[in-house]
């Protein structure tokens, strides 16, 4: 039988990594709700450790299969393209469930909380201050990674590298003010309907901001080392895509939580 491969598709080798994820998932599931009722916390911890070992080797597989073994065909990128984009639709109807659970107090506020909205015992942030800063830095951010983007489709890696950097950066600094915004809230996530939609809403954002500047670094880990063409670049296109994502999911948490709802 001849070895040549006659089709574009991946046929994807047996891999350890999906099931040594989900017993690291249920690890850190298990030791997460043991820690909410109790003071012991090393379930937790290792759960962690041991996912994001899984997610560490399953990637660096991912990245092998791409970068030098080729299976990454024209073919197999159009399918991880409609994959990522259903991964960011079933994101966004994630968002608004929060955006729902927003609305739904704030436009029809129980008489538990007085009837007005914001709830008269809470003091709101003030939107033209860091929340504006915030989003002016993620505007930022989105330019930048689109100059990385046409950098790198011209072949000018040198742009497309000063690019990430920027982008990096600035989603750091996004996350750093969003930890100081948080230190100096007023209100808390329990006991009241505000605290708990503004934090959900606001703090899976940046838990999001946190997982792209992760996912940007990355690349630019890997754009240091070359692996990155002008024809063969999903995985940091992937990352670009996601980014903008969080960009656009900022802007309609600004305007109806920080402006509207203040």
């Amino acid at each position: 039988m001849s070895a040549e491969k006659k089709h574009d598709y991946h046929l994807v080798d047996p891999s350890p990594w999906p099931i040594y994820v989900s017993f690291s998932c249920l690890v850190l599931a298990i030791g997460s709700v043991y820690y909410l009722h109790s003071e012991i916390s090393w379930g937790m911890y290792l759960g962690l450790a041991l996912l994001f070992y899984g997610t560490y080797m399953w990637f660096r597989d991912v990245v092998i299969e791409a970068e030098h073994q080729g299976h990454h065909t024209p073919v197999v990128q159009i399918h991880h393209r409609y994959g990522m984009t259903l991964f960011i639709a079933s994101e966004v109807m994630f968002f608004v469930a929060w955006f729902w659970a927003y609305f739904d107090a704030s436009l029809f506020p129980s008489l538990a909380i007085g009837g007005t909205w914001p709830p008269k015992d809470i003091v709101t942030f003030d939107p033209w201050d860091i929340p504006l800063i915030n989003t002016l830095i993620l505007l930022l951010s989105g330019t930048t990674v689109t100059w990385s983007h046409h950098a790198l489709l011209e072949g000018d890696r040198k742009s497309f590298i000063q690019g990430l950097v920027l982008t990096v950066i600035l989603g750091f600094s996004f996350s750093l003010l969003q930890v100081y915004e948080y230190q100096h809230a007023t209100f808390d996530f329990a006991g009241n309907i505000y605290g708990s939609v503004f934090y959900m809403a606001t703090g899976f954002h940046g838990f999001h901001v946190i997982i792209g500047t992760i996912f940007l670094a990355v690349c630019l880990m890997r754009a240091r080392k070359g692996h990155f063409t002008e024809e063969h670049h999903f995985g940091f296109e992937a990352a670009a895509w996601y980014w903008h994502f969080v960009d656009v999911v900022w802007l309609f948490l600004f305007a109806a939580i920080y402006i509207w709802g203040s």
